[in-house]
């Protein structure tokens, strides 16, 4: 990536206010609090909670028997430990036989935030991730009859069986170990970070085609894109060790997306009957489009229905809308 930009300097600056907020504020009292938490440290900024995603976990520390904490990096003390004994993992497991040693993890949701920087475009936000973060008990590391072939294999194994192991309810795994705590990921300034992105390659990523269809179509000046979207961010190293980003939007919807109130074949009145439907239903215009490019409650029959109505004659777009359409059905993306 290239030099630090003003924007990322500054979200850097931001960013420890957010952490002590996120310190003193108990996940009980939910991100809400959290939001006003930080807004005392941030008087100048108005965060809210866009999206929350759960169900994911990583890997935490490792446990004596006892309960006593001999690391808080599973990892790490693996690897330390089978470098010790020149990368020999049945040495490993021999020196451990019978050992208690029990492997944590932190399972996690995370809160997306947005605050408005006043700039107006669809993209001029920062966003704030917030993980809640819960470390809860996991398998034994060298139970009896496990043998793991990989370093993977021993500290992400899973076990089925804690009733088996013998072990008391408290500490089954997946049984909290502590009280659950808010944690700062990352504070994102998006258009800025959007612009940084094209330096990645010549070629404009799905994201920035999906930025610019909204300011296209009717959603843009309908409604503001941090309101209606997250943007779920993930890094790699290439083959030259440059950090590569990828961004893929993430509906702000609670529960199950609207059903699409249409079958395949259907056309004309019936058609754009659903699609008004659906558009209500989520909230802005052209919802249907935006949710065949990043879902599965909108299929592509539908846009090739669209574009067929208008052929015909029947248009129930408006001009700008039909275009995106038929942009995408010349060169389709999705994510």
């Amino acid at each position: 990536m290239n030099a630090p930009t003003a924007w990322s300097e500054r979200c850097r600056l931001l960013a420890e206010p957010i952490v002590e907020a996120c310190t003193v504020t108990p996940v009980a009292a939910g991100p809400a609090v959290l939001a006003r938490e930080i807004s005392k440290y941030l008087p100048d900024w108005s965060f809210r909670e866009v999206l929350c995603r759960g169900g994911w976990y990583r890997l935490g520390g490792v446990l004596g028997g006892d309960g006593s904490r001999i690391s808080d990096n599973l990892e790490q003390w693996a690897s330390d430990a089978l470098d010790e004994r020149h990368g020999d993992m049945a040495l490993l497991l021999e020196d451990h036989a019978g050992s208690a040693l029990r492997a944590t993890r932190l399972t996690g949701r995370t809160h997306y935030f947005a605050a408005a920087t006043g700039s107006g475009g669809s993209t001029d936000f920062l966003q704030l991730e917030v993980e809640e973060l819960q470390e809860t008990w996991a398998q034994r590391l060298f139970a009896q009859g496990a043998t793991p072939g990989t370093l993977d294999e021993l500290v992400d194994a899973r076990c089925n069986d804690c009733a088996g192991c013998g072990e008391a309810d408290t500490r089954r795994c997946g049984t909290p170990i502590e009280a659950a705590h808010y944690q700062f990921r990352r504070l994102t300034h998006i258009g800025d970070l959007l612009a940084s992105m094209r330096t990645q390659s010549l070629d404009a990523q799905p994201i920035h085609r999906f930025v610019a269809d909204w300011d296209a179509s009717s959603a843009g000046p309908a409604t503001a894109f941090s309101n209606h979207w997250a943007v779920a961010l993930r890094e790699h190293l290439d083959r030259y060790r440059q950090t590569i980003v990828r961004a893929t939007p993430v509906a702000a919807v609670t529960g199950e997306a609207p059903r699409f109130g249409a079958r395949e074949g259907t056309s004309g009145l019936s058609l754009h009957a659903a699609l008004l439907a659906f558009d209500r239903a989520v909230g802005y215009p052209m919802a249907w489009y935006f949710s065949l490019l990043t879902g599965k409650a909108v299929a592509h029959w539908v846009a090739v229905a669209v574009a067929s109505d208008a052929a015909a004659g029947f248009s129930y777009l408006p001009d700008r809308d039909l275009m995106v359409v038929r942009q995408w059905l010349h060169r389709p993306y999705a994510f």
